[in-house]
């Protein structure tokens, strides 16, 4: 049976999605900002797995486009499919717990990524195991420092789960008052 594509619940999808990307450009605590749900969100309720991938890339690379490139843009996107990758997994059954399993895990799978990619990329670092945990190591600085107000881990952990809770909450109460949005049974 061929299932119709465009349906409310898409475009309700799709809106979440690129309102979490337009939010990456408003000003924001530094990794406070709504990456990791965009990722969750579209792998959990786009229907067709490679929506779910290619959506959540295509809003990451428009609001990439306004707010600049950079050398660890590979790490980053990475993490952030693979990110989409847990969405579908956690498709299957959404529930509270596993929401906030998802968002730990997209937090450390970004930090174990990037702080990895910094290591294989940076000649500071010497290319070995004790080099590796050298990267992770001075990659804690940054993970709850505090310094200014900024702490890139625990903003980027706070962050995906006040996103995570707004877009699957918002998800969960439009389901209940349009019941259109619940996905097809066939």
């Amino acid at each position: 049976m061929n299932k119709k594509l465009f349906t409310s619940r898409f475009w309700f999808v799709l809106t979440v999605i690129f309102a979490g990307a337009s939010m990456r450009l408003m000003p924001h605590w530094p990794n406070f900002t709504p990456i990791a749900a965009m990722a969750l969100f579209g792998g959990a309720y786009l229907n067709r797995k490679y929506l779910a991938f290619l959506v959540p890339v295509a809003a990451m690379l428009l609001s990439d486009w306004v707010l600049g490139f950079h050398a660890t843009m590979p790490a980053v996107y990475i993490s952030f499919v693979a990110t989409v990758g847990i969405g579908l997994l956690l498709a299957r059954k959404p529930s509270v717990l596993g929401v906030l399993g998802a968002s730990l895990g997209a937090s450390i799978l970004f930090f174990v990524v990037t702080n990895f990619a910094a290591w294989l990329g940076s000649p500071q670092y010497p290319q070995t195991l004790g080099g590796l945990m050298e990267s992770y190591a001075a990659g804690l600085v940054f993970f709850n420092s505090g310094a200014n107000g900024i702490s890139f881990f625990m903003n980027s952990l706070v962050g995906d789960l006040v996103f995570n809770t707004v877009f699957f909450g918002a998800f969960y109460l439009a389901q209940l008052r349009f019941p259109v949005l619940a996905r097809n049974q066939a």
